[in-house]
């Protein structure tokens, strides 16, 4: 399941629209749709596939 949650980009600081897979904790990279930017997500799954924590960071970090 997606759930689509918004997010500052820690480049640009432009507000984000991104979709995280709740069927377990993990990290991914996405570009940002703005400044093209790699932004790496770190997600936090609870034990009911919700999303608990979505930490975002520059990769070069």
């Amino acid at each position: 399941m997606l759930e689509r949650t918004e997010v500052q980009c820690p480049y640009c600081g432009e507000t984000i629209v991104t979709e995280v897979d709740g069927s377990t904790s993990h990290r991914y990279i996405e570009d940002c749709p703005v400044c093209c930017r790699p932004i790496e997500f770190e997600a936090e799954i609870d034990a009911w596939g919700n999303l608990a924590r979505l930490h975002v960071c520059r990769d070069d970090d």
